[in-house]
């Protein structure tokens, strides 16, 4: 018997979609939203009945219907802090996804799109891995000042679906009893030790932590950083787009096209050669200490993420941790699978869904 599945990840000008059969994906959309479409809306959340009509035209355009779902799984948003898994979608969940607990993203619409259509067809609706999943130690969340506490804010949703990749294929193992160290490595990079199923330790990829990247500084000075603020008489949302969005690589290199960045490279200019080497450096830097948290125990290293096509970056990695544990590379990245496996594992009664509250 078939188990469709309805896939849905909603990004700022885009909303893709698929149908899994199981762990088959059998249709792939991606369906684009003009700046001018967009303009007529004055939030993200308001976005979601013109995304959802979208959705269910993009459908029966490719023959499918909707009455034959299982299920329907949504990017999770910016939700309160939870444990990692997979959650079925409820009425506190969409409050908060529409009030935006933690800030306005796209991805809010994903739980809220899955929640409506699978109401119009008597099935479930699940997120999966938000980026907002906290499982860290008490001892990770120290930070230097009792009223800072470091928070967990990563690339949750690729970052355990490689672990349990490697846990399976590679270490032949379940995920719930290995030690794993992922670095995701994209516009932001997150890097977080896996550690029996749990990821106890993790940069914050958002807001100025760990190692630069592309687009996002990772974590400066503290002093400088301020005296840096206070001089330029910066706001607060001039200093959030400096740390993401006009940091890291787009501050030194003027530019967040790493493949221009890696002709630059190529072609031997020794600025951005330098550039790249620096910010493998941070990268291994975190895979180092992140090494600790298990005290050395470490069963596999996991590379992913656009970066990790890049192969330089990566070779200057490898041989920086390579003594550490094996490493795996997993270029790219696919959401979607994640997000189907995700909504899979509990139809088939491998994983129960969690309870947001």
């Amino acid at each position: 018997m078939s188990k469709y599945i309805l896939v849905i990840n909603p990004g700022s000008t885009s909303t893709k979609i698929s149908i899994f059969d199981g762990e088959r994906e059998l249709i792939k959309k991606t369906i684009s939203h003009s700046l001018e479409e967009l303009a007529k809306f004055d939030s993200i959340i308001s976005q979601y009945e013109m995304r959802k009509k979208i959705i269910l035209k993009t459908l029966r355009e490719a023959d499918f219907n909707i009455m034959n779902l299982k299920a329907v799984v949504g990017r999770g948003g910016l939700l309160k802090s939870i444990p990692g898994g997979t959650y079925e979608v409820n009425q506190k969940m969409i409050e908060d996804l529409k009030t935006g607990v933690q800030g306005e993203h796209a991805s809010n619409l994903g739980g809220i799109l899955a929640f409506e259509i699978a109401k119009e067809t008597h099935v479930k609706a699940f997120i999966v891995d938000p980026v907002v999943v906290d499982e860290l130690i008490p001892l990770a969340r120290y930070s230097g000042h009792p009223d800072i506490k470091r928070r967990s804010i990563f690339h949750a949703l690729n970052q355990r679906f490689i672990a349990r990749r490697v846990a399976e294929e590679k270490l032949k193992s379940r995920y719930e009893d290995v030690n794993i160290i992922v670095a995701h490595l994209g516009g932001g990079i997150s890097i977080g030790m896996h550690s029996k199923g749990k990821v106890i330790d993790v940069n914050n990829a958002l807001n100025g932590d760990g190692p630069f990247a592309p687009e996002r500084t990772g974590g400066l000075p503290a002093f400088d950083l301020v005296k840096y603020v206070m001089d330029n008489n910066m706001t607060l949302n001039q200093v959030k787009k400096m740390l993401a969005g006009r940091g890291g690589i787009v501050a030194y290199l003027k530019t967040n096209d790493m493949k221009e960045v890696e002709e630059m490279v190529n072609n031997g200019d020794t600025q951005a050669k330098e550039v790249i080497e620096a910010m493998a450096y941070q990268v291994s830097k975190e895979i180092g200490g992140l090494s600790a948290t298990v005290k050395g125990k470490v069963d596999a290293i996991a590379l992913s993420g656009g970066l990790a096509y890049f192969k330089d970056f990566i070779s200057s990695i490898k041989e920086r941790v390579s003594f550490i544990a094996p490493i795996y590379i997993y270029p790219g990245g696919d959401e979607m699978q994640a997000l189907a496996q995700g909504a899979y594992r509990v139809i088939q009664g491998k994983e129960k869904a969690k309870h947001y509250e």
